[in-house]
């Protein structure tokens, strides 16, 4: 493990903000900790912070729903390694935090000393998980064919993905992200495509399947590429 460290906690309640401080500080020779309150500043923390080795995320904060953070994240900082914090520490939510590609998921009731363990485990380039929680049985055949489909959007696609979800028309995806209404529309087109879906009410109900509510948007401060 290296000896300098930048690591992203992103968690809207400053009291476990603290706490998962106080649990890393001490990783690294030289550990600087950058901490977010909601989905957005985790995010530019993240755009910020090019060279950080983890964020911690947690599922629920604002601008963030369910795993649309973790979705959203893993999109657009592939080589970022992002551990899932919750207090929603079943079975089906963990396995398919993992499945999403998360390194390690926490529980919010876990101890400092599994909380420095985790964070240690895959800084050192591993994955881990609750070892008192069985993830191990069968997952949903439609559930897991919905994961793969997401993995294959790309980070312009997720934004355009959220948006949807968020209810906004293509005229307003294209003012938002500052590309044309024709780009959005193909845009749109491409995700459909990949969830195997006819219309945007489809896209939502399928990503309702693993309890996404609406993926954040993630605007661009700077007009992004078509």
């Amino acid at each position: 493990m290296t000896t300098d460290l930048t690591i992203i906690i992103a968690d809207d309640h400053p009291l476990f903000r603290g706490a998962l401080r106080q649990a890393l500080v001490g990783l690294g020779e030289d550990t600087r900790i950058v901490e977010a309150g909601d989905f957005n500043t985790a995010r530019q923390a993240a755009l910020d912070n090019r060279e950080a080795d983890l964020v911690l995320l947690d599922l629920t904060m604002p601008g963030v729903s369910g795993l649309s953070g973790l979705i959203a994240f893993r999109a657009e900082f592939v080589s970022l390694p992002v551990v899932v914090v919750s207090a929603s520490d079943d079975p089906a939510t963990i396995r398919r935090s993992l499945d999403l590609g998360a390194s390690g998921f926490i529980p919010k009731s876990a101890s400092i000393d599994d909380i420095r363990e985790a964070a240690r485990r895959v800084l050192d380039g591993g994955l881990w998980t609750p070892p008192a929680i069985n993830i191990d049985d069968e997952p949903e055949t439609d559930v897991t064919d919905l994961i793969r489909r997401l993995q294959t959007l790309t980070p312009q696609q997720s934004r355009v993905l959220g948006m949807l979800a968020e209810g906004l028309l293509n005229k307003q995806i294209a003012y938002e992200l500052g590309v044309s209404e024709a780009t959005i529309k193909a845009h749109v087109s491409a995700v459909l495509q990949k969830l195997d879906v006819d219309s945007r009410t489809q896209a939502v109900i399928q990503l309702s399947k693993i309890g996404v509510g609406a993926l954040p948007s993630m605007q661009s401060e700077t007009p992004a590429a078509s």
